[in-house]
């Protein structure tokens, strides 16, 4: 139960800083917003290891765990989050959702084949509900992409910013699938990364293992900052910009956080599905940063409803459901079906 609250936890603060980076780009770049985010969360992990007392956790990685830990964190950080952004900023995240979806599929089947875990009936049951629950989403957020451009901006506004809306988009498809596809490898593979790399040493020692991948991340960014106009492209950012990558780069560290303490105490077939509440999250955090562009209504609720009831399956024992509901033995029967 704690590993799928931690999930919750993780999906729900990833979701907040999508929305805060979403509103950077507006005037900011999308290497901005790496040069800003990827650091920022080396400083973050290291106080959070120092102040529980687990910074020695670092040294008690085997180096195979520390080149899993190293490899996952350039893979998500900087591989998934690069191509999310180049995704999202090419077709929108409207269009760019449900492809990424294809990260689950990605890290359950490498968790079976590759951790030895199991699937379970209530854990199918609950994957199904987590990716069914954003689908009636899609609509509600269909309709308001198609309101944002038949209608004018509201006269109530944060700032000004929100009065730059462009009147038509035209979604790069070929681009925004690439990239939204490259992002879902790199997302469904650092699970698999983390699992392997924190050892089950439990919660104190997920703190180091982040800082241990953010190390890593941020090596490879100084790399990239080196080539020839980013680095100058890095330090023009606005203040406007900073301020929201910065806000970004804060929440961000609190969502793999939470990720890689779930990770140290959870199956990835239990932890990858419940983050992707986060497609759920995000709809209403944009509310509050930009209420003016979106709209919420009944697909939402069911949608909420439907993938937290999911969630719910997914940190269930068999023997803790058979515990609260009576149920025949011919279901417990099926409820403890389990493969391989």
């Amino acid at each position: 139960m704690l590993g799928a609250l931690l999930a919750v936890l993780s999906a729900a603060t990833f979701a907040f800083n999508n929305a805060s980076v979403r509103r950077g780009v507006l005037t900011g770049t999308v290497g901005q917003a790496m040069a800003i985010t990827v650091p920022l969360g080396v400083p973050l992990f290291f106080l959070a290891a120092l102040s529980t007392g687990n910074l020695a956790a670092v040294t008690s990685f085997s180096p195979t765990a520390v080149a899993a830990l190293a490899l996952a964190g350039s893979l998500h950080f900087v591989w998934g989050r690069y191509c999310n952004y180049r995704a999202t900023r090419a077709m929108g995240a409207n269009l760019v959702a449900p492809v990424q979806q294809v990260h689950l599929v990605v890290s359950l089947t490498l968790a079976i084949w590759l951790l030895g875990e199991e699937l379970t009936a209530l854990r199918i049951l609950g994957i199904a509900l987590v990716l069914i629950g954003p689908s009636f989403t899609m609509r509600e957020r269909r309709r308001a992409g198609t309101s944002a451009v038949e209608h004018p901006v509201s006269d109530q506004k944060i700032t000004a910013i929100d009065a730059e809306r462009p009147a038509g988009f035209e979604p790069k498809y070929a681009e925004g699938y690439l990239f939204a596809l490259l992002s879902a490898i790199g997302y469904g593979l650092s699970p698999i990364l983390v699992r392997v790399g924190l050892e089950s040493k439990g919660l104190g020692a997920s703190l180091a293992g982040g800082l241990v991948a953010y190390v890593a991340a941020t090596a490879v960014m100084g790399l990239v900052l080196l080539w020839p106009g980013n680095l100058r492209e890095a330090l023009a950012v606005n203040r406007e910009s900073a301020k929201w990558f910065t806000l970004s780069g804060v929440l961000v560290f609190f969502s793999q956080m939470f990720l890689y303490m779930a990770m140290s105490i959870a199956p990835v077939t239990v932890v990858s599905p419940v983050t992707r509440l986060s497609l759920l999250f995000r709809l209403h955090f944009a509310r509050l940063i930009n209420p003016q562009h979106e709209v919420f209504g009944g697909p939402v609720i069911l949608g909420t409803v439907v993938s937290l009831a999911g969630a719910v399956a997914l940190s269930l024992s068999v023997d803790t459901v058979a515990q609260l509901i009576p149920l025949p033995a011919a279901l417990v029967s099926i409820l403890h079906w389990h493969w391989p």
